[in-house]
């Protein structure tokens, strides 16, 4: 009975350093260097919270860039890849449809890997400046707008998030369609 006072004590000070005040000291820190990303990187439209851009989202109508396959279906809450083997009919199945949902790729103008393969965990939120590029054609078609005034817009809209050595620069889906609709007011 002697050691059940000291032994709560111990715990109850365990808890409040290791739980308690470094959560605190570590969400105090993430918030005064790094606001956006410790906020979740929420993206905003006005007032209003449109997305992560950390997350996909699925996109489907012809006057949006689409992102990357998901095998979750973009759902958040279960991250997670497909687990297919290349070498599955299931896999080739889905490839072939997303194929087909770009118009089909040719020889001449062959679809981008990123297009029709998905992340590892479903939910990667950026394109290969490639593979925003592929999707101009459609994207203007269906907005009424000028291929040229799309492709500058993706242009713009890509980054190169490793700095000057990353092989290739990549595009924000959710970022560039909401540009999307900012230039179409």
């Amino acid at each position: 009975m002697r050691y059940i006072l000291p032994s709560i004590r111990l715990w109850l000070v365990t808890f409040l350093v290791c739980v308690v005040l470094y959560t605190a000291l570590i969400l105090g820190f993430a918030q005064s260097l790094a606001p956006f990303s410790a906020n979740g990187s929420i993206i905003m439209s006005g007032t209003t919270p449109v997305g992560s851009a950390l997350v996909a989202q699925k996109f489907t109508s012809a006057g949006y860039f689409w992102p990357r396959p998901s095998a979750p279906d973009y759902n958040a809450m279960g991250a997670a890849g497909s687990n297919k083997s290349p070498t599955s009919p299931d896999l080739t199945a889905r490839a072939r449809e997303t194929i087909a949902a770009y118009g089909g790729a040719t020889a001449a103008n062959p679809i981008p890997a990123d297009l029709v393969a998905a992340s590892g965990g479903g939910l990667d939120p950026h394109i290969t400046l490639a593979g925003a590029r592929y999707q101009v054609e459609r994207v203007a078609a269906a907005r009424g707008l000028s291929r040229g005034a799309v492709s500058r817009l993706v242009e713009t809209q890509a980054v190169r998030t490793a700095g000057p050595l990353a092989p290739e620069k990549i595009v924000n889906v959710l970022a560039l369609n909401l540009a999307l609709d900012r230039l179409e007011r």
